[in-house]
């Protein structure tokens, strides 16, 4: 029976793995070898301001180890969604250590970099032909909306990656993209099916999350026409059945069906087996087309920050803290109100831990049972002055404000920084979530192809 062999690294891109998980790997002669890069998990900050979310040195120490790795048994390395969000400065950014990396070490191959952030005149002229529509819960896109965001990214499916593959890049570096589609593109490209091809995709793109213990580190997948099998290449851990039909649940609304580019990845019918005691093999599963669409994702500024941490285990404060907030946001508004500073111009947020600070006004224990509470106070305004000064009259009116029973004739808070303020970088929110029907697979992704 045919088969094909796929070697993730890890979780995500300079989240590190073990050196001797991917000898491990290699050593099982894999067909490719690849690794995520990114994620919409650590919010909008990540693609609004064009900063990796992974450090340099990180992500240059995991490409070192499998652009050499890749080199030397002759088999293409494919990562997708760049630098983290996989816009154009994120994707230049690991371009840059790729050839970085192929100078230090006399390296030679043929790449392949897939663009994926979007055109947006492009993007209104698909928007006016009705060919853009809004996924659940996202806020309205129009021609403004789409010149207010940062930067617009396509998620493109597995058809860009097989597209630079069957051009004989060996390295293959894409813009933003499904999570699993380079290794769904690799076993497909192998004449795959789809479903099998999808759902090892599914497992790859957070390495050996799918194994117990859980840890950054490397999962091989053996992709066959009516099933996967999977396994770490770490001895230290191992798969199981109900480890990994775990793992099929997460990142998604619905239990049975993952949605793609192109189609539906069916797992109401999966069945997971053991094969040894640290290798399952999972079949049953189904792909069903649908009409191609393509994600777009899209952030812009939502103003800038500034913050403060403090915290307090005075009794008699604690037990009266939310009458103490409502009279300390009064004041703040008084006082800054002198500046010129209107109510709408700011918005002032309270996170207090060890009452509802993880989980706002959705908790449902009212009661404090704490000690001590920690609380994070940030500003948020159109200029950064005024983020500023709304903070600076925040602390100082969290640090003296009366209170019935006070007993304190200092200050209500202590500061664990000197200086308690601090300026944040630049706030982004998501501001474009929907998905747009293209004309073919690869139109909204051109590939440059660079010898090394």
């Amino acid at each position: 029976m045919r088969e094909f062999k796929l070697l993730s690294t890890s979780g995500l891109l300079g989240y590190g793995f073990p050196e001797a998980s991917l000898q491990a790997g290699l050593a099982r002669e894999p067909d490719m070898l690849g690794v995520d890069g990114g994620s919409t998990d650590p919010g909008p900050y990540y693609l609004g301001s064009g900063k990796c979310l992974s450090s340099r040195l990180a992500m240059k120490r995991d490409i070192g180890l499998m652009l050499r790795g890749a080199i030397a048994n002759r088999i293409p390395l494919v990562i997708g969604s760049c630098g983290g969000a996989g816009g154009e400065p994120h994707l230049q950014a690991v371009v840059e250590i790729v050839r970085e990396l192929a100078r230090e070490h006399g390296l030679h191959f043929r790449m392949a970099v897939i663009h994926s952030e979007q055109d947006k005149a492009t993007l209104k002229s698909r928007l006016a032909a009705g060919r853009i529509k809004a996924l659940r819960n996202a806020p309205h896109l129009d021609d403004a909306a789409i010149d207010r965001a940062t930067r617009i990214v396509g998620m493109m499916g597995a058809e860009p990656f097989m597209k630079a593959l069957d051009a004989g890049a060996q390295v293959v570096l894409a813009g933003r993209g499904s999570d699993p589609a380079p290794w769904a593109g690799s076993a497909m490209r192998a004449q795959l099916p789809p479903g099998p091809a999808w759902y090892a995709g599914k497992m790859l793109e957070c390495g050996a999350t799918a194994s117990v213990p859980k840890g950054h580190d490397c999962l091989i997948a053996t992709v066959r026409e009516d099933s996967v099998e999977v396994e770490p290449t770490n001895p230290i851990r191992r798969c199981t059945p109900l480890s990994v039909a775990n793992h099929s649940l997460h990142e998604n609304a619905s239990p049975i069906h993952h949605i793609e580019p192109g189609g539906i990845l069916d797992t109401e019918h999966c069945r997971f087996e053991a094969v040894s005691d640290r290798a399952v093999r999972i079949s049953g599963m189904r792909w069903l087309p649908q009409p191609y669409t393509v994600k777009l994702e899209g952030a812009e500024l939502a103003g800038y920050r500034a913050a403060t941490v403090c915290g307090t285990r005075d009794p008699l404060l604690i037990g009266q803290f939310d009458s103490f907030l409502v009279t300390v946001r009064a004041s703040v508004q008084e006082k800054v109100a002198a500046f010129g500073i209107a109510p709408d111009q700011y918005k002032l947020v309270f996170r207090v831990y060890g009452q509802s600070g993880v989980m706002g006004p959705a908790e449902i224990v009212k009661e404090i049972r704490s000690h001590e509470l920690g609380i994070l106070v940030e500003a948020l305004a159109d200029r950064q002055e005024v983020a500023n000064a709304v903070l600076s009259v925040a602390r100082v009116t969290l640090l003296h404000t009366d209170f019935p029973g006070r007993l304190c004739r200092e200050g209500n808070m202590a500061f664990p920084f000197s200086p308690s303020d601090m300026e944040l970088a630049p706030s982004y929110r998501f501001s474009v979530f929907h998905v747009v029907e293209p004309d073919d697979p690869c139109e909204m992704f051109p590939i440059e192809y660079e010898t090394i």
